[in-house]
């Protein structure tokens, strides 16, 4: 049995996306989950998770769901396993997280998180300021390559030309890429995601904001129990 993800755009209107599923079931394919990457005017970019007996049909998948109309594969990626179930995911992360009692056991665990959640290849925690990679996992880049990189990205974008040009979806910018990044604003530190090949979409974006949320919160309760530790009713 082999796992692909599957990225596809497609119009935004009942009975595409069914469409899509049947053409997937026609070659033998399974169907395992569907998660929204995208929507933006009358189209959208959904990802499959797709199981297939037989690897060797892959190809054939891909002619199909092709034929239906309106519809572009994107991208499509092998998984290690079934690509898992995405709310699993999200509250495995906020087990882990929650569960550690020191601050560099926290940012370890969601280092290692994130990159289960968004089949990234490497991520990192920098401390920007000191150019340094408090957490990370798989192989980032070097620190001071990471600090120039969220310099550019932190660069406000060009204006468009003119009032009435159409807004152009996070992934289909010519700056768009496949690494991802996000404030982790109570630890005065920056969580960066990296999945070569693979551009990240705005649900990924989603997802890094609310892995920051939860650590931020985290950092609070940490602070609050160290601060009733160190309080002078609990000296022994």
């Amino acid at each position: 049995m082999a796992s692909f993800r599957l990225r596809v755009a497609l119009p935004d209107r009942p009975g595409a996306l069914g469409a899509v599923a049947s053409r997937i079931g026609s070659v033998g394919g399974d169907v395992v989950s569907v998660d929204v990457v995208e929507r933006f005017d009358e189209s959208a970019v959904d990802e499959f998770i797709v199981e297939l007996g037989d690897e060797a049909r892959l190809g054939l998948l891909l002619s199909e769901v092709a034929e239906v109309d309106g519809v572009t594969v994107e991208e499509v990626h092998p998984l290690a396993g079934t690509g898992g179930d995405r709310r699993l995911d999200a509250y495995d992360t906020a087990v882990a997280v929650l569960r550690e009692r020191t601050p560099q056991g926290v940012l370890t665990a969601l280092a290692a998180r994130v990159v289960t959640e968004l089949d990234a290849t490497w991520s990192a925690v920098l401390d920007v300021e000191d150019a340094i990679v408090i957490a990370s996992a798989g192989r980032p880049p070097a620190a001071p390559w990471l600090v120039t990189y969220l310099g550019l990205a932190r660069q406000p974008p060009v204006a468009p030309l003119a009032a009435a040009a159409p807004v152009v979806p996070l992934s289909r910018r010519p700056d768009a890429g496949d690494v991802g990044w996000v404030e982790l604003a109570a630890w005065d530190l920056v969580l960066l995601v990296g999945r070569p090949g693979w551009r990240l979409g705005a649900s990924d974006s989603a997802r890094l904001e609310a892995l920051a949320r939860l650590t931020d919160a985290r950092w609070v309760d940490l602070a609050e129990r160290d601060a009733r530790l160190s309080h002078p009713s609990c000296a022994g």
